[in-house]
């Protein structure tokens, strides 16, 4: 049975009865007070899904991101050959030799950007094809819809709502907060400029780490473009892939200018939820910026707090300003890390309930010095640190364990930068990666965990 009988058989006709006697049969005569069903509105939606199918594929979702990954590598291999050149320069036939591979590598570069380039264009095209295509048979069944009086669709709608929440109850049962302690970081696994260039050097990006339906696989990316301190718009983007190359943006404002009350101060801040976390512009206050009504809503840590620079993230070499504030997601929600003078300048950690307004619950207080630190994340409810070793490797050196208060200053877990300094990091626990912004870069590198016996 086709799809378009289907849903005529749900469609149930109020009918008029008649009934009237022909001999010794009994006869009915049915009359419909409605409309006739408009099948060929349903076979024409049939028709459009099934050449958006064959339009839109798996491989072709994937094309893009694989021309950009190769277009990486064959960069890193040139930077590597370069470097190579420059080292044995000395006018010989080899240093030659060595020049022809790199012009050739690079007329190879040069095809492939041109590749991305026109797939590039061909997406976008296809996009706002298959946009259009997809609000023309949004309108056309929602009229058919009005067919279904006994509100089969809206009811199967409702199923289907129900079993996505029991779907995130079971993943909030059984998340992976058994990963262990953590032993290695590698990577990167992302590395690049977004498509400010070296403008900004000052930002922060990465994935909303509770998404509502529908949301899970879009990026956020927040530059600092007031002096490097402030930001009143989270720009937003479908995939990676188009966030890296700068296709199809989506800008929310906070505010029309910059900066202003409720605006963004420093760079550190996450996305939960939907709604962006960070410290509202001259205050010592957490501000909620809910995406969907554009609304703010503040809670004020403890008035002896520093913010404006009182308590920033440090090392001998600088100091990170405007990041009094840091805050870190994890599979339990959101957690704001500050400083304040009755703690002695040391760390605490304050878990964010995502009410609106948000509240501040439980808080643990440290005895690490928030200026010996470059930056914190939380995993499974532990806080670890980061310090400044070299311009080439950050370490993660400090953990403090929520559940048994347990600090440790032992850890030697080094991180290989791409860049000098490591401005905003954030572990999101949907993909347990570390989002990394680091002097204009956008940088992804992968945890590793074992467990404790």
């Amino acid at each position: 049975m086709s799809q378009s009988n289907m849903f005529i058989l749900m469609v149930i006709i109020p009918l008029i009865l008649s009934q009237s006697t022909r001999g010794k049969d009994c006869v009915c005569e049915l009359q419909s007070s409605d409309p006739a069903f408009p099948e060929n509105k349903l076979l024409n939606v049939e028709f459009t899904v099934s050449q958006c199918n064959g339009n839109i594929t798996s491989e072709k979702m994937t094309e893009i991101d694989s021309l950009v990954l190769g277009l990486q590598q064959r960069i890193w291999q040139l930077l590597d050959n370069v470097s190579m050149l420059e080292k044995e320069d000395n006018g010989n036939l080899y240093a030659a030799v060595s020049l022809r591979i790199i012009e050739l590598e690079l007329v190879e570069i040069q095809d492939l950007l041109n590749k991305l380039n026109r797939t590039t264009n061909k997406y976008q095209l296809l996009s706002e094809q298959t946009s259009a295509e997809l609000q023309d048979m949004e309108e056309t069944m929602e009229e058919l819809e009005k067919f279904d009086h006994t509100q089969v669709m809206l009811k199967q709608r409702e199923n289907q709502r129900i079993k996505r929440d029991l779907a995130r109850c079971k993943d909030v049962l059984n998340s992976r907060c058994g990963l262990g302690r953590m032993v290695n970081v590698s990577g990167p696994r992302t590395y690049s400029l977004t498509v400010y260039g070296t403008s900004y050097t000052f930002g922060a990006w990465g994935r909303d780490a509770n998404p509502a339906p529908g949301e899970e696989n879009k990026y956020w990316l927040v530059v600092l473009s007031s002096s490097n301190v402030h930001g009143n718009f989270i720009r937003q983007y479908g995939t990676l892939s188009t966030l890296i190359l700068g296709i199809g943006p989506t800008d929310t404002y906070i505010s029309s200018s910059n900066p202003t009350t409720n605006t963004i101060q420093g760079p550190n801040m996450v996305m939960y939820g939907n709604a962006l976390y960070y410290n509202c512009y001259n205050t010592y206050s957490v501000c909620q910026f809910n995406m969907a009504t554009r609304a703010v809503s503040t809670v004020a840590l403890p008035n002896d707090a520093g913010y404006n620079n009182k308590f920033p993230f440090a090392h001998l070499g600088t100091t990170y300003s405007y990041t009094d504030m840091d805050f870190a997601t994890d599979e339990s929600g959101v957690y704001v890390i500050y400083a304040s003078t009755s703690n002695f300048g040391n760390v605490i950690i304050s878990k964010v309930e995502t009410s609106n307004p948000p509240v501040l619950s439980q808080t643990w207080s440290t005895s690490l010095h928030k200026k010996t630190v470059t930056n914190t994340f939380m995993v499974c409810g532990v806080l670890y640190a980061t310090r400044y070793v070299d311009k080439e490797i950050e370490e993660i050196f400090y953990t403090y364990d929520t559940k048994t208060n347990e600090e440790r200053y032992d850890l030697r877990i080094h991180i290989k930068k791409m860049q000098t300094n490591i401005k905003y990091m954030n572990y999101n626990p949907r993909d347990h990666l570390l989002y990394v912004y680091s002097d204009a870069y956008i940088v992804t590198y992968e945890t590793m965990f074992q467990e404790v016996q």
